[in-house]
């Protein structure tokens, strides 16, 4: 029932509803009604692709988080571990690890970073050089989830709790420089396709940021390398004679070139007493900091023996001893060792296996010092000869490192010797400091620019006319 209304509107009366319409009524209403019993169900076609959706959410900010996370980072080694963490939980494996390829030794592969999910439940696993191989070959994703069955790999040796493996390169340029692995699916059915294409975005959203970390790293250490050198060359050039020896009577120089930041050529003048001053030269074979080094000992080792005013023939003996106990067997010391007496104008040297000094007497006779023995830290035991000869008014001694005759020109002929002998007669003359000099710009002019590839080292003296 239901009231009526009027034209006024005002109720006129209560009106019995029709039966069949009000039954139809209550039929419409119900009919409205959700049943809460009842679920929505959606087409399977709806259920894939928000699960496509979910994974793309969840790939993206696994990738954002990542790019975050190794953006405000400058060191390789966190970047890397950054990355490998990061793609352990993103993939669901057991554990992780970076292998980078070393171009600058001999192994062709070093793993730098290892990171695992459960760090007590496993071992850690190495990436196989044959992997490696076919890495460099394919410059693709490899994914195994039966690695002892697959065809590509038979007769190859797996650690035995390998079950399955994602591999993808790091590719800068072309070219592979490092491998990103993932070990051991958590999860039933081992790694899918989702799985193997996160893991490439990810290798190739990093391996950039790998590079340019290493080479950044790489550039810091050459800087330092190259500041340790500056400093090495400093106190190496701290410990040659600052100023020439005041000798009445006698003019003397010596200069040396090294043909890197430190050398292994030496010279020296020490005074024993009053009346006696030693003179040395030496070269040590090779170059650079360890010849550099080797040749501090020497040093060392010669002035202490000047000291204690031992004869160039005692103090060669000594010196080789001593080499041969502190160096192997491919380093060894060509020496010219003398000493001078003042005042009877004698030097009696030792020439232990070195280029063969000049001696210009008055008579203008060039006459070469050869008395001596072996160089120093070649033979045990070995015999040292000593001679002595008289300097006259006028006479020119010079003593020289292989560095200058051995300087090539770009056609590749040597400074050689035949050049210091037609050149140094007419130089007799001139001050020590200025026949050195005279012999530095004579082999630079016959080098033309060719980089010097060994130390220059001269010593020059004169008794005046």
């Amino acid at each position: 029932m239901y009231l009526s209304p009027g034209r006024s509107g005002g109720a006129t009366g209560l009106v019995q509803e029709h039966a069949p319409f009000a039954e139809a009524r209550k039929g419409s209403r119900k009919d409205l009604m959700p049943d809460p019993h009842t679920r929505r169900t959606s087409p399977p076609e709806t259920e894939d692709e928000n699960r496509r959706l979910r994974r793309a959410v969840e790939e993206l900010s696994t990738l954002n988080d990542l790019a975050r996370a190794i953006g405000g980072l400058s060191n390789s080694q966190e970047i890397m571990e950054t990355i490998i963490h990061r793609s352990v939980h993103a993939i669901h494996a057991e554990q992780g690890v970076i292998t980078m390829v070393d171009r600058d030794s001999g192994d062709a592969m070093k793993t730098l970073v290892r990171s695992m999910a459960d760090k007590g439940a496993q071992h850690p696993y190495h990436f196989n050089r044959t992997l490696l191989g076919w890495m460099q070959l394919n410059k693709m994703p490899l994914t195994l989830n039966a690695p002892r069955e697959d065809a590509r790999f038979r007769g190859m040796e797996w650690d035995a709790s390998v079950r399955s493996l994602l591999c993808v390169p790091l590719m800068v340029k072309g070219e592979v420089r490092g491998v990103l692995t993932v070990y051991n699916k958590k999860s039933d059915g081992g790694f899918t396709e989702d799985d193997q294409r996160l893991l490439a975005i990810i290798a190739a959203q990093s391996a950039q940021v790998i590079e340019n970390a290493r080479l950044h790293e790489s550039e810091r250490a050459l800087l330092r390398v190259r500041e340790e050198m500056r400093l090495a060359g400093q106190i190496q050039a701290d410990q040659l004679p600052k100023d020439f020896p005041d000798l009445p009577g006698y003019d003397i120089a010596g200069r040396t070139l090294p043909a890197e930041e430190v050398g292994g050529d030496y010279f020296d003048f020490i005074r024993m007493d009053d009346q006696r001053i030693c003179i040395c030269l030496g070269d040590v074979s090779g170059k650079g900091l360890p010849a550099s080094l080797l040749m501090a000992n020497v040093q060392a080792l010669l002035r202490s023996q000047s000291i204690l005013h031992a004869p160039p023939q005692l103090c060669m003996r000594r010196a080789n001893t001593l080499l041969l106990q502190s160096t192997g067997p491919e380093k060894f010391v060509t020496m010219f060792y003398g000493v001078l007496d003042l005042a009877h104008h004698t030097l009696t040297y030792v020439n232990a296996g070195h280029e063969l000094p000049y001696l210009f007497t008055s008579a203008s006779e060039a006459t070469r010092l050869s008395a001596g023995g072996t160089p120093l830290g070649v033979i045990d035991g070995a015999a040292y000869d000593e001679q002595s000869v008289t300097l006259q008014p006028g006479d020119l001694l010079v003593v020289y490192s292989d560095g200058v005759t051995d300087a090539m020109n770009p056609g590749q002929v040597q400074f050689g010797g035949s050049r210091l002998d037609a050149l140094l007669p007419g130089w007799r003359n001139a001050r020590a400091s200025v026949i050195i000099e005279r012999i530095i710009d004579a082999v630079r002019a016959h080098a033309g620019g060719t980089p010097q590839h060994d130390d220059i080292t001269l010593l020059v003296l004169k008794r005046d006319a």
